[in-house]
């Protein structure tokens, strides 16, 4: 549910909160599947945002539900989660974005890793 202090002045999501929840929607994505980024961390993988392409569509508003759908998909060193955010009300689609990651360790890109690359 959309709170209100996630809003801007106009009444309306400020568009930066609208990756906060893509992003909470991909955490809980592949914790729901048994990995887990702080312990990738931990074994000195990071998974990072090396792109995000946004497109904004129907504001959401205070109260509003919604609800984050994504596909991931593996192409290369990349891990691109397809995402869209829908209002629950109408089922109007808000925003829609492809959000590409990668993988680090120790600073460099590597080509991932096994438990990532299963969930894809």
């Amino acid at each position: 549910m959309v709170r209100d202090y996630e809003c801007d002045i106009q009444g309306i999501v400020n568009n930066a909160n609208y990756q906060h929840y893509m992003e909470h929607s991909r955490h809980l994505y592949v914790m729901d599947r048994g990995v887990s980024f702080a312990a990738l961390h931990e074994e000195g993988i990071d998974v990072v945002v090396a792109r995000f392409e946004i497109s904004y569509k129907v504001p959401l508003r205070p109260c509003d539900e919604y609800v984050c759908r994504l596909m991931p998909e593996k192409k290369g060193i990349r891990y691109i989660f397809h995402q869209a955010i829908f209002r629950k009300a109408d089922n109007k689609l808000c925003c829609s974005a492809q959000v590409d990651c990668v993988a680090t360790m120790g600073g460099r890109l590597v080509s991932g890793h096994p438990k990532l690359d299963e969930l894809l």
